[in-house]
């Protein structure tokens, strides 16, 4: 008998390769890199036209927010100017500078004559004690004058206005300080309570020249605060404010309202 023949194990031979392979992958890594060089110098050569174009804009954009203010005045949009940034950063057409809360005192005295006109009853004083808030403001829509002399903004701003005063009628409190056995203090003191209103508006007057340089001063800094923001020399420039009541100055004169 013959033997059985050995198991031997066969390699296996490596597949076939194909003469197109290297090529066509030098071809692809060729197109590749002239891609990207051509998109490279696409992007050199538009750099310079983008970048002066940013620029450009850049400079015509600070050019509107660094002019000199004499050019501005030249140009006649100073008042403008201003009026449009005030608009901006206030509420509606108000520059309200000075909220005031204060405990308002009303004393009225009643007095009368008996029937025949002869002789006098003793009087009735009666007292109200009010918690009252005035609001002044100054009207962005009036008129405002801007006038500039030796590095100094002339500003004649309108006259200074206030809110109808707000009462706290939970709060007040009357009294009667002086009663009549002859009298009836009650009429006294509804006189009184209807008499509130016109009291409180013409406080609110009373109080003008008190809050009158508390407005100057809000409003000198606001249109310094605009200089600095809207122009490019505008840190070198004061503002003084005027009110059409006051005594002006030269170059404000002619440009206020008829008195």
């Amino acid at each position: 008998m013959t033997a059985p023949p050995e198991n031997r194990t066969v390699p296996e031979l490596p597949p076939p390769r194909h003469p197109w392979a290297w090529p066509a992958a030098w071809v692809c890594v060729t197109l590749i890199f002239a891609g990207s060089c051509v998109f490279i110098f696409n992007s050199l050569r538009n750099l310079p036209v983008e970048a002066a174009s940013r620029t450009s804009t850049a400079l015509a954009d600070a050019g509107r927010q660094l002019s000199s203010i004499a050019a501005a005045f030249q140009q006649h949009t100073v008042t403008t100017s201003f009026l449009s940034y005030a608009t901006r950063l206030t509420p509606g057409q108000y520059f309200q500078f000075a909220n005031l809360r204060q405990t308002e005192i009303f004393s009225q005295t009643d007095e009368a004559t008996t029937a025949f006109g002869y002789l006098p009853l003793p009087g009735i004083v009666v007292e109200a004690r009010a918690p009252v808030e005035y609001t002044y403001y100054l009207d962005l829509n009036d008129r405002w004058e801007l006038q500039l002399e030796d590095r100094i903004l002339y500003v004649l701003a309108p006259s200074i206005r206030y809110n109808k005063p707000s009462v706290d009628a939970s709060r007040i409190e009357y009294e009667v300080r002086k009663n009549s056995l002859f009298r009836d203090g009650e009429h006294a003191l509804e006189s009184l309570k209807k008499s509130i209103t016109p009291l409180v508006s013409q406080r609110a007057r009373e109080n003008l020249p008190l809050v009158r340089e508390l407005g100057r001063r809000q409003t000198e800094e606001f249109v310094e605060n605009w200089l600095a923001k809207s122009f490019q020399d505008g840190n070198r420039v004061s503002a003084r404010v005027f009110f059409p009541e006051e005594t002006l100055p030269a170059v404000l004169e002619q440009l206020a309202p008829r008195r």
